[in-house]
């Protein structure tokens, strides 16, 4: 079966818990499915500093960190899993940089977002749940923070 013709899922990560339990459902659900896993980490565009070098040293600091973050989370989770995974890191608005890759990837199946397992569930769930969710090429799969290993395995 060529590339071509995998399910991919989507998943945007973060130091957070719950992109972290998105992943490892993407994982196990390309798993199940004979899919692929695309992970995307996002540098947001800082506040203006005053002084050019200091914005673009914050911005290559940041980038740096969700890289680390980005290889962290999918070596332990795909390692586990077996899924063939492409990592990819963009610069921007998060909700402008999700919109635009899923609209240059046709092979993207799924949007796979973690959802806060305590308060506000983040800014791409509500995005991506509100007004803007009839407007996408793909569906989107919120996965609990809360959910344990036993019952990713179970849902997935």
């Amino acid at each position: 079966m060529g590339d071509e013709a995998k399910r991919t899922y989507l998943v945007v990560i973060d130091d957070s818990a719950e992109a972290r339990v998105a992943l490892r459902f993407a994982a196990r659900r390309a798993a199940k499915t004979n899919g692929r896993v695309e992970v995307l980490g996002i540098v947001e565009p800082q506040d203006f500093v005053q002084f050019g070098g200091v914005q673009a040293a914050i911005e290559e600091e940041q980038r740096l960190r969700i890289e680390g973050v980005v290889s962290s989370a999918i070596g332990e989770i795909l390692d586990e899993s077996g899924v063939e995974a492409a990592i990819g890191v963009r610069q921007g608005h998060p909700i402008d940089v999700v919109r635009e890759f899923i609209g240059e990837r046709e092979d993207v199946h799924a949007l796979v977002l973690g959802a806060a397992p305590i308060g506000h569930p983040g800014p791409l769930v509500d995005h991506f749940t509100d007004g803007d969710a009839g407007k996408l090429p793909c569906p989107v799969m919120i996965i609990p923070g809360s959910l344990s290993d036993e019952r990713l395995e179970q849902l997935s």
